[in-house]
């Protein structure tokens, strides 16, 4: 947390009438920043995530923003497809001459909501949640055309830990070529513990992606208490080890609801979390001088140049308490 220094006001990602989530930057050889996120309108309910997402690129000339929307990426492509009605949380990186990004994609089986009906009270949210998994889409320039798999690059394990979904994916691109993945997944629904995995693809970003271990990464859980768990999870190789931040869900392990978590590892197998263990807070100091306690700090991406971190992004909002946002955006902080 000594690293961050203030926010810039006005810096980021906003759009007036959509809800902006999941950040996930990268460095053009145009010289610009590209920004890879999720959006859906205002006009319906925060909770349409799950039905109503799709992923979006923004552009600055500088790392800390403002970003301005240039296009939609992965728009939806029609039901028959697994990422067919939705596609959140993307992951943008580099593979020698080609652009990766994995994402989240989903589909389901009414119409698409178009107002504020509650999708979660009726349980339409919880059939497309169910069906969500990590695709990937490969171009050779940022800005497209964007090749997608046609299937999930993981899929759910019956009767393992693993078994509902996959979804929220963290890839790390290493020196042998090989693509590590990390992803979140439960043994039945969307009720914790939400667990981590990790995978590999050992010849290229094709996969077939392996997992490294039969059982979850993380277990902070326990018979008497699922409400501890992590998600979000952004790894990456630091030369001679893996590192990652991820959300700490309900600040058990932090102190935190909605802090965040720094862990090392040797293999991306066996993790060891850091002392002090929080690597970042929902309260903000900005530009202006003004401290703020935000709704939500989700989604974190760290921004590299040159082997070092220089910007930590976050999915963020205002509101009265967590998900209880009035508007959504995609902050920045700059490191020391």
């Amino acid at each position: 947390m000594d690293k961050l220094l203030p926010a810039p006001v006005g810096g980021g990602f906003m759009m007036d009438d959509y809800w902006v989530w999941d950040p996930s930057v990268i460095k053009g050889d145009d010289g610009k920043y590209h920004m890879f996120a999720s959006r859906w309108p205002k006009s319906i309910g925060f909770g349409n995530w799950v039905t109503n997402s799709e992923i979006v690129r923004a552009v600055s000339d500088t790392a800390a923003g403002p970003y301005t929307f240039a296009e939609v990426v992965l728009p939806a492509r029609g039901k028959n497809f697994f990422d067919g009605c939705v596609t959140h949380n993307p992951r943008i990186t580099r593979y020698h001459d080609k652009y990766l990004l994995y994402y989240m994609g989903t589909t389901y089986d009414f119409k698409r909501p178009d107002n504020k009906e509650d999708v979660w009270a009726d349980g339409r949210a919880q059939r497309a949640w169910m069906n969500k998994r990590v695709g990937l889409a490969v171009a050779d320039s940022l800005t497209g055309p964007w090749k997608r798999m046609d299937s999930p690059i993981i899929q759910p394990r019956p009767g393992k830990w693993d078994a509902s979904i996959t979804s929220n994916p963290s890839p790390v691109v290493l020196p042998d070529d090989s693509v590590y993945l990390m992803y979140k997944s439960s043994s039945h629904d969307h009720h914790p513990p939400l667990l981590l995995g990790a995978a590999l693809s050992k010849h290229g970003y094709e996969g077939p992606y392996t997992r490294l271990s039969e059982e979850p990464v993380f277990k902070f859980h326990s018979n008497k208490n699922k409400e501890n768990d992590v998600e979000d999870p952004f790894v990456w190789w630091a030369g001679n080890r893996f590192e990652l931040i991820m959300k700490d869900r309900f600040g058990l392990i932090c102190g935190e609801e909605g802090g965040g978590i720094h862990a090392t590892s040797p293999d991306g197998i066996t993790w060891k979390l850091s002392r002090p263990v929080k690597a970042y807070s929902r309260t903000i100091k900005w530009s202006d001088g003004t401290v703020t306690k935000q709704a939500n700090f989700e989604r974190p991406f760290l921004l590299f140049e040159n082997g070092r971190p220089t910007h930590l992004f976050a999915a963020t909002g205002t509101g009265p308490k967590l998900y209880d946002v009035d508007r959504t955006w995609n902050m920045v902080i700059p490191l020391k």
